[in-house]
């Protein structure tokens, strides 16, 4: 049967809280009723039960199943047992002591020790209604259902007062899968107490179960006659409906719904499913308009529906756009609700419309910032967005709420040390690595590493970068972050330079056309006074997309030339490099003197 979607009325709550188990909801009423009957037939039956004794006797075995009733009562029956023990010691025809024994050995899950004590009652006194309960009760927990069943049969015949009964014998018959005596017995029990809606609804199972839709949709029909004013019963028609491939019988039930009150959100939800599947998006979504714009469904139930309905158009160009118009329709209307504003969020993302969903993630966060999913799709969306402003702010609201979640740290330390503040991102940095020991992927690793390399190197710990930037090339040897920044490093610290070539000549290798990383290993090679092989390198960066090139690399290249006794083309080149931007701070020296300081 298909999922219909729908909200929860009281109605199918009590359906849906009675469906979780049968005997549950159906036999622990009764038996909390027959405990506390049998208390007050057991109290004057301990005294029948004692021929021939004394007084003192007498009083003794009152004393002591008074006693032991009150260790029951106040579950303690280990205290109770050794006292009903000595009533039925001295009188083991006291039915009376062997079912509060049994009762005892109950509450304590002995369901095998209980069980001869409650046949002994029964025996005893066989016409003892609670006596027969009890035995049935122990048979049910031992899947002996025949056996229960006879005895409820019998209570059943005993008098019309026992009516009631017929539940639970229905609900054992069901266990025992006897479908049909269900029916029956549930049929006997209405006639003598009335219409039932749990007995409706369990009919309407077992005929659901058989595929005798007639059948259930003719209990479905009592329900609203017993009811003609509530269209409650009228919707849970039309879905069972729905549910079982009638779509245009329900269509009718739902009219009928509708003509008793027109505002009806899960009525309009049920036309929006039944249009679906006929393919009529148009009606759907008009449908779903009015569930939208209804006044008596909270804010997070519209949510709810709609994600429902979104997960259902797919992923064409059609559906995505059909999606997000209808999550702007409930952003509009509750423009303060925090799940609306995820709902367009997600939906613009879905589209690629990552800066307007990275704005609705926003919303949603200052509306309700207690939902981590919320907070990390944001911060992912500053990252991508490369909006590191935003991402520093973020981050450090998202760590008010949740200041252990390393992944938040871990994106406050790539903000702080983009922005230069290399101790606050070294901090982050440690703090993420430490709430994430035990649970880092290696590639999370190796990004925490490289990003401490460069903070350490920018607060002028070098030993503390170069060893992050080892512990990342032992486990990713071609990790081109790391690769680029320390050999790039070590050339302007002139150390290592030997390491610094090696690594930044497998980098040009895995990027011969990167501008960058020829620049680069250009620049090593400058340092180690390889200068022509440097000025190869360098004419080829700065080739590689003329229009793109950085004022730095120009300036290097400028450099190199003047090396190699070129001096007016590197003035030329030095010129280049102030005009595009991003030289150094001593370009205008360079061009003015037409030298390179040593």
């Amino acid at each position: 049967m298909n999922t219909v979607v729908r909200f929860l009325d009281r109605k199918s709550l009590k359906i849906a809280l009675l469906g979780c188990g049968i005997l549950g909801t159906l036999l622990e009423p009764a038996t909390a009723q027959r405990r506390r009957s049998a208390r007050a037939v057991t109290d004057t039956t301990v005294a029948r039960h004692a021929p021939n004794s004394t007084t003192v006797a007498r009083a003794e075995a009152e004393m002591q199943f008074t006693d032991g009733m009150r260790y029951l009562m106040t579950d303690e029956p280990s205290k109770a047992l050794p006292l009903f023990a000595k009533i039925i010691q001295k009188d083991p025809a006291n039915a009376a002591a062997h079912y509060a024994t049994a009762s005892a050995l109950l509450k304590s899950n002995k369901v095998a020790e209980a069980t001869p004590y409650a046949v002994k009652a029964h025996s005893l006194e066989p016409a003892n209604k609670f006596y027969s309960l009890q035995l049935a009760e122990l048979y049910v927990k031992q899947k002996r259902y025949s056996e229960a069943e006879d005895l409820y049969e019998t209570i059943l015949k005993s008098g019309s007062d026992n009516a009631e009964y017929g539940i639970e014998l229905a609900a054992i018959y069901l266990f025992d899968e006897k479908p049909d005596k269900a029916l029956a017995a549930y049929e006997r029990v209405e006639k003598e107490i009335g219409p039932n809606d749990e007995i409706t609804r369990q009919k309407q199972r077992i005929y659901l179960k058989q595929n005798k839709i007639d059948k259930a949709v003719q209990e479905a029909e009592k329900l609203v006659q017993s009811a003609p004013g509530d269209p409650d019963y009228l919707l849970e028609g039309a879905e069972l409906l729905i549910a079982n491939d009638r779509s245009d019988q329900a269509l009718n039930w739902i009219d009928r719904a509708l003509k008793l009150s027109s505002d009806l959100p899960q009525a309009h939800l049920l036309l929006a499913d039944i249009y679906r599947k006929k393919g009529d998006m148009a009606r759907v979504k008009k449908e779903l308009d009015l569930v939208l714009a209804s006044p008596n469904l909270e804010a997070g139930m519209k949510a709810r529906i709609l994600s429902g309905y979104v997960g259902m158009v797919g992923e064409s160009d059609t559906g995505k756009q059909e999606a997000l118009a209808l999550t702007q329709e409930l952003v509009k209307a509750s423009p303060n609700d925090p799940k609306a504003q995820i709902m367009v969020a997600n939906q613009l993302v879905r589209q690629g419309r990552k800066a307007e969903g990275r704005d609705a993630y926003a919303r949603a966060a200052r509306l309700d910032g207690s939902v981590y999913e919320v907070w990390g799709a944001l911060l992912q969306l500053d990252g991508e967005l490369n909006q590191m402003d935003s991402l520093l702010t973020h981050s450090e609201l998202a760590l008010e709420v949740f200041p252990n979640q390393g992944m938040f740290w871990y994106s406050n330390g790539t903000a702080n040390l983009v922005k230069r503040r290399y101790q606050q991102a070294v901090d982050a940095l440690e703090e993420s690595q430490k709430l994430l020991a035990s649970m880092v992927t290696p590639e999370l690793k190796s990004g925490i590493y490289a990003q401490l390399g460069d903070a350490y190197n920018g607060l002028g710990d070098y030993a503390k970068s170069d060893e992050s930037y080892e512990t990342v090339l032992k486990s990713d040897p071609v990790n081109d972050h790391v690769l680029n920044n320390y050999s790039y490093f070590l050339s302007l610290r002139k150390a290592n330079l030997p390491r610094a070539r090696q690594l930044a000549e497998k980098l040009v290798d895995r990027h011969p056309n990167d501008a960058t990383y020829l620049d680069t290993y250009a620049w090593v090679l400058y340092v180690s006074k390889d200068y022509a092989k440097a000025r190869q390198y360098l004419e080829k960066a700065v080739n590689a997309n003329p229009a793109s090139v950085s004022g730095t690399i120009i300036e290097h290249y400028g450099d190199v030339l003047y090396r190699l006794g070129q001096s007016a083309q590197a003035v030329e080149q030095w010129k280049r490099a102030k005009a595009k931007g991003g030289a150094g701070s001593g370009i205008d020296k360079k061009i003015s003197t037409g030298k390179l300081d040593d």
